[in-house]
């Protein structure tokens, strides 16, 4: 419960404090991240699990993401050389909104997690003291636009195992206040790759 209303306390701050994200325009976007589909798709529905879809993820949060990376505060040599050639903050906003504005691919999920994975997702492990996912991602995985917390819903499992397991080991930094950190601390590995298979199929 404590976790929950220090989430919900973070929320509102944002939503009180927030300054006004740049506004984009998908059709220039999608000129200016002609480069992004080698990884992503040209419509943001990556053919590799190992990178994650942009289709349909809230443009507040792949620019917070592209800015990250172009400060080194989120760390990858690819994605740091592509995100650098982006040379203004209206570069990254208008291929944000052109990615955003996309419709995602659904995933499949395996029947066998399905028990397991939304456990955890709706009401985490109150034995480690990991909290629901859902607490901030919301109940279909949508996530929150005004406080960055990206959509997860028909996800790559690949990339979401990759996404949690480097948060937890801290190779991967720029999550709020180490929200993301102290979320994935105590998560087992079959845990985190079963969380990851159940929102790979979850649908918003």
């Amino acid at each position: 419960m404590k976790k929950w209303l220090i989430s919900a306390s973070v929320v509102m701050a944002l939503a009180s404090g927030a300054t006004q994200a740049v506004v984009g325009n998908p059709e220039d976007g999608k000129v200016k991240g002609a480069a992004c589909a080698a990884c992503h798709g040209a419509d943001g529905n990556s053919p590799n699990p190992a990178w994650p879809k942009l289709a349909g993820q809230h443009p507040e949060y792949i620019q917070k993401q592209l800015m990250d990376f172009k400060a080194g505060v989120r760390k990858d040599p690819l994605m740091s050389a592509q995100a650098a050639l982006l040379a203004t903050p209206q570069d990254v906003a208008n291929v944000a909104a052109y990615f955003s504005s996309q419709q995602q691919a659904p995933g499949q999920i395996k029947p066998e997690v399905v028990t397991l994975g939304e456990q955890i997702f709706r009401g985490g492990n109150l034995a480690n003291g990991v909290p629901a996912c859902a607490g901030c991602h919301g109940s279909t995985g949508m996530g929150n636009p005004l406080a960055k917390f990206p959509r997860i819903s028909g996800q790559h499992a690949d990339y979401l195992t990759k996404a949690l397991k480097d948060f937890r080991v801290g190779t991967r930094a720029n999550d709020l206040n180490g929200m993301m950190r102290g979320v994935v601390a105590h998560m087992s590995d079959a845990e985190i790759e079963t969380v990851a298979q159940y929102l790979q199929g979850l649908a918003d």
